[in-house]
């Protein structure tokens, strides 16, 4: 499993994506509450996935850099993680 352990500056900006994408979603609840526009609703809809979608390449890229960056892993070790981060992304792609 890939651990979430990284320095908070790294994830500073993947929390602010994630907290601007809990409001979005609060938004569109009301929108969809007062019965608005259909088209408006799915534009909103569209604009919080990826900003979804951008903070889980952001958490992938960091650990990318991270394995990257750590030099005692073996061989097998590095290809373990490279095959779990690639699915990790393909799950988002």
């Amino acid at each position: 499993m890939v651990e979430l352990d990284l320095a908070a500056d790294e994830l500073k900006s993947v929390l602010n994506r994630l907290r601007r994408a809990q409001g979005q979603i609060a938004g569109i609840i009301r929108m969809i509450e007062e019965g608005r526009d259909c088209e408006d609703v799915i534009t909103q809809l569209a604009a919080v996935s990826r900003a979804l979608d951008r903070a889980g390449f952001a958490i992938i890229a960091t650990g990318l850099q991270h394995c990257m960056a750590e030099g005692g892993r073996t061989a097998g070790d590095r290809d373990e993680m490279r095959a779990r981060l690639e699915k990790l992304f393909l799950s988002l792609a």
